[in-house]
């Protein structure tokens, strides 16, 4: 098999559509080292090349001899001249305009994809999302297929050194909700001494939080230094209200961290067991569950060795041996 993966996300500095993309060409390389998985990027062109998903892309895919392509941020060829997949990672573009300020495009862009067959199949992250999709562009269940991600265990270096600190890491942008996490953690704080570190790349769309005494603004951290930080957490906190998958929850459980999160569906999916799942609605309902995390016990244990043991079951090889088999359906059907 010849397979072309859309390589636009490797150009973001940090975040889950880069770190999908990335994972899942080394899975595939490393599972399967009798096929060929191409990342494929934008070439400079002649004028009609310059509208790349219309001609730019199938020129340069005839190039290299690609068999099935791969969209792994919300787009394929416009012309269906072969097999196409295309990762659904959410339908957050879909659900509040305030949550994606510059998602216009593939806002008009993939329902007409999707919706006209033009991508022979779609993965989705989550079983919740699979249901959310079908539903939203009335596809029938064989299009649409959940392939949950994966998490790559690095080691462990250090941990930071300091006061006590609470953690979220993940890009910084509307749906995360991070100002009511800022909110909880200063009513936390004061009864305990504690300090919230937010970790990750400010999209532009996203507001900003102004500095405070405890609140550490860390920007975007290294992937060597992500294990020290989860580590070291005396609590993982993500608020979000809205996710599809939650690939940040999944790190910081495989590290063994306490991790509080939302309610949310995918979330849940995810999480299982190993993290406590919480109504974003409920402020106290927060409150109450960091206080008695930060007060300490072997409930706190046990919940750290759950989160590590729920985190072992989502590997990056089961993501590409699935999403391979998709890419086989694809052409298959094709």
């Amino acid at each position: 098999m010849r397979a072309g993966l859309d390589a636009t996300p490797l150009a973001l500095s940090s975040g889950g559509l880069r770190r999908y993309t990335e994972e899942l060409l080394r899975a595939l390389t490393e599972t399967f080292p009798e096929d060929r998985f191409v990342p494929v990027h934008e070439r400079p062109g002649n004028r009609l090349e310059k509208r790349w998903w219309l001609w730019g892309i199938n020129r340069e895919l005839n190039r290299l001899g690609i068999q099935v392509f791969h969209g792994a941020n919300f787009a394929v060829p416009y012309l269906p001249l072969r097999p196409s997949v295309l990762t659904l990672h959410d339908l957050s573009l879909w659900m509040d305009p305030r949550w994606h300020g510059n998602g216009s495009r593939d806002r008009r862009r993939a329902p007409f994809l999707i919706g006209l067959g033009i991508a022979t199949l779609i993965i989705t992250p989550a079983e919740a999302i699979r249901r959310q999709a079908m539903e939203h562009f009335r596809l029938s269940p064989a299009r649409v297929v959940a392939v949950p991600e994966g998490c790559r265990v690095l080691p462990l270096e250090r941990r930071p050194e300091g006061p006590p600190y609470l953690l979220f890491t993940g890009t910084l942008e509307p749906r995360k909700n991070l100002p009511f996490l800022v909110d909880v953690w200063r009513e936390v704080r004061k009864q305990a001494p504690v300090e919230l570190w937010l970790a990750g790349r400010r999209r532009p769309d996203f507001p900003g939080i102004a500095p405070e005494p405890g609140l550490r603004l860390l920007g975007e951290v290294p992937d060597r230094d992500l294990p020290g930080l989860y580590a070291g957490a005396s609590a993982f906190l993500y608020p979000s209200l809205y996710e599809g998958f939650g690939l940040p929850v999944l790190e910081a459980m495989a590290y063994g961290a306490c991790v509080i999160t939302s309610a949310d569906p995918a979330i849940g999916e995810v999480a299982g067991e190993g993290a406590l799942r919480l109504d974003v609605a409920d402020r106290r309902a927060w409150v109450q569950s960091l206080l008695a995390v930060l007060a300490g016990g072997d409930w706190v244990e046990r919940l750290r060795e759950r989160a590590r043991r729920r985190a072992a079951e989502f590997t990056w090889e089961r993501t590409a041996r699935l999403t391979r088999e998709v890419y086989a359906e694809a052409i298959r059907r094709f």
